[in-house]
């Protein structure tokens, strides 16, 4: 739990959470520490701006459903399931035009009511997303971060492309692996930890290198056009300097990464001549991003486990952290049942 303001986390009993007759009680086998995770245990800026102790933390998971309410029809007792983690309010014009990522009214679990690191969540059935017999809870528990990288990169005309990925933490290495199942022509991806590079190159990069061998890769990559497509993952302002500059004329930017503060862009050299679009990227569209992971799944061209490098049970949340913030981690998951 985030319990008070302030750095940490505590681990603590709280009651079983009583559903609604619209929602599904789900016990917890696997969830996924986030960078976001980091943010509220860490009490930034960012955390203290938004959210509001005391609530339960983690926004990823995987779990099996044990109680239904009773308005609720297409979800069983004993269902394996995930679930959207944005809760939106489905009335408002976006979530009725198809655009619920935007919803003005979302509510995160784990950042604005209750959320997964816990051994039981309570849903909204109409956010739960059943599993396939063949996905397992490691997988399934990290459908979130993978739902970002599929929205990202498939929002783009990735079959063909030569993309550059900007940025590898487990979103950027799960997005490598996308492209390189979506038909990219050549994958070239950057970071500054090495580990991530050659998880990196096991998810499909043909290249996988420092940032400031960037530049000389794509021009040798491309014969001097630059890339079709760039998934800026890092939020890293020279990293997204980098991706305006590395993108053809013409080109597609997919923007992900979130940077810490504001930042100097020059739109009329970096944009508006070059005649590129950006794209922001919010969550993952409802629910036509769930639809094209549980696709890409079934057909084992896309395998994310190999990203997984970390498990820790709950009581070790804060090794779990540390993980994350030493760099080492590819994606970091609690075994909770």
């Amino acid at each position: 739990m985030k319990e008070t303001p302030g750095p940490g986390f505590v681990l603590k009993d709280v009651p079983v959470p009583q559903i609604r007759d619209d929602e599904v009680l789900i016990r917890v086998k696997r969830a996924g520490v986030c960078g976001t995770d980091v943010h509220i245990y860490e009490w930034d800026d960012w955390a203290k701006g938004r959210c509001k102790p005391p609530f339960v933390v983690g926004h990823e998971f995987a779990g099996e459903v044990v109680e239904v309410g009773k308005l609720v029809t297409d979800v069983r007792e004993g269902d394996r399931v995930t679930a959207e983690g944005h809760i939106v309010d489905g009335r408002c014009p976006l979530c009725r035009t198809g655009n619920a990522h935007v919803c003005p009214y979302t509510k995160i679990i784990g950042v604005d009511r209750d959320g997964c690191f816990a051994e039981y969540i309570a849903m909204p059935a109409t956010n739960v997303w059943h599993l396939d017999d063949a996905v397992s809870f490691d997988v399934g528990g990290i459908h979130d971060p993978m739902g970002n990288a599929f929205h990202t990169a498939l929002t783009a005309p990735i079959p063909g492309s030569t993309v550059l990925v900007t940025g590898c933490g487990p979103i950027g290495i799960f997005a490598v692996g996308i492209c390189r199942a979506a038909g990219a022509s050549r994958i070239i991806a950057t970071d500054v930890n090495d580990k991530r590079l050659a998880l990196a190159r096991t998810m499909g990069a043909d290249d996988a290198v420092h940032p400031q061998d960037a530049q000389r890769v794509v021009q040798e990559r491309t014969n001097g056009l630059g890339v079709d497509v760039v998934l800026e993952m890092s939020g890293v302002p020279s990293a997204v300097h980098q991706a305006f500059a590395l993108v053809r004329v013409g080109g597609r930017v997919q923007m992900l990464g979130i940077p810490a503060k504001p930042m100097e862009v020059n739109l009329a050299t970096e944009i508006i001549f070059k005649g590129i679009t950006i794209y922001g990227v919010v969550g993952r569209k409802m629910y036509d991003t769930w639809i094209q992971m549980t696709q890409f799944l079934r057909s084992g061209q896309f395998d994310p486990r190999p990203v997984i490098t970390h498990r820790f049970p709950l009581e070790r949340f804060d090794d779990a952290i540390a993980a994350i913030k030493g760099g080492e981690a590819g994606k970091v998951i609690f075994e909770v049942g």
